[in-house]
């Protein structure tokens, strides 16, 4: 097997994962791998998983990425060679880390890993090429989201823990008015420790960043839920549609609430859709998340400025909010400088009508 024959496999990946099934064919139509093949399969993906790195995809990024567009063992071949990469150089500069020959003993990588999951020589290629075909085709996504820090200095374990508990019971409640009222008291509860934080933090860290990964369907619906969420609580988001994710922007304690409540609502607002008989059409469930989330985001913002008001050193919380918002203002704009606003186009009366209702039930007093 030559070079080219392997970087022609490659870009058929790249544009057909039926073409590089038919280049795995004959590229490793016999009991054994060819020879060479698994040294060229190490030599390329070196530089592509440092590509990668390069390009802003974190460890977690990249198994997302592979869950949702190649099969089981080509996702276990990134993550392997992921692990296999960082292992080869220092983890703590992943991400600057380039080409390095990762294997530390003399059996090449991709042997090992096609012997472990007992795979035939063709399925083995077949995995490598597109796993590999999947990393060639990655954009550059910018800086990464910031690592977060090594210990926090706002809210305390048990105040998250309350947060948490709240949000567990919403969950397993079978009744959707109980839902709700536990998630809008979470909210509330997040907000009250959130303003407490700011009062007795002299300088707060710079903003940092997390990416929040959506499952199809309805991923353009799902991520104005997340938006409304992160404005709730003093943080930005930014959805890319490519792949699937959401980069909110905030301080880390603010990125924890988000992430809580987000994916405590999602599932809410998911279950809420399947259970409601009026509908079952792709436009209805649309319709009804977008409808849902934007009523949600109604009321956090209400409940708040709610919250706000009512705190007992609100005059002194203001310029502090201000200042914190003109932060996470700056730090978004240096990491997403040409975000275009799209509109999410409703095509059910009906299903935005179920989903207002659905949000309408939360007692966000």
């Amino acid at each position: 097997m030559s070079e080219t024959d392997f970087r022609d496999a490659l870009l058929a990946a790249a544009q057909d994962p039926e073409r590089a099934r038919q280049h795995a064919r004959r590229i490793a139509p016999g009991f054994e791998l060819p020879a060479g093949l698994a040294e060229a399969a190490d030599r390329a993906a070196g530089p592509l998983i440092g590509r990668a790195c390069r390009g802003g995809w974190l460890p977690e990024d990249l198994r997302q990425a592979a869950s949702r567009r190649v099969d089981e063992f080509a996702g276990s071949y990134v993550l392997d060679a992921l692990a296999a990469h960082a292992t080869a150089g220092d983890p703590r500069s992943l991400a600057e880390a380039g080409a390095v020959r990762w294997w530390t003993d003399a059996e090449p990588h991709l042997t090992q890993w096609a012997a472990k999951h007992i795979l035939t020589p063709a399925e083995a290629v077949t995995a490598v090429i597109e796993a590999l075909g999947l990393l060639l085709t990655l954009p550059v996504l910018g800086t990464a989201p910031h690592p977060r820090p090594a210990a926090h200095h706002g809210v305390d374990g048990k105040k998250l823990g309350r947060v948490r508990a709240l949000l567990a019971k919403a969950e397993s409640s079978s009744f959707p008015e109980e839902a709700e009222a536990l998630s809008a008291k979470a909210q509330e509860l997040m907000t009250r420790y959130a303003f407490d934080r700011v009062l007795v933090e002299a300088a707060p860290d710079m903003p940092s960043s997390r990416r929040i990964w959506l499952d199809t369907p309805y991923t353009d619906a799902k991520s104005l839920l997340v938006h409304v969420v992160a404005q709730a609580n003093r943080c930005r988001a930014v959805f890319d549609s490519r792949w699937d994710f959401v980069t909110v922007v905030g301080d880390e304690d603010d990125l924890d609430a988000v992430a809580l409540l987000t994916t405590s609502l999602l599932l809410q607002a998911t279950r809420a859709m399947i259970a409601d008989p009026a509908g079952r059409s792709r436009p209805f469930r649309k319709s009804f998340l977008v409808a849902y989330a934007t009523r949600i985001g109604e009321r956090l913002e209400k409940a708040a400025e709610s919250t706000l008001a009512a705190a007992p050193d609100s005059a002194d919380l203001l310029p502090v909010l201000a200042s914190h918002d003109k932060q996470v203002a700056a730090t978004f704009t240096s990491l997403f400088p040409d975000v275009v606003n799209k509109s999410v186009t409703v095509r059910s009366h009906e299903g935005w009508g179920a989903g207002r209702k659905a949000a309408d039930r939360a007692r966000l007093r």
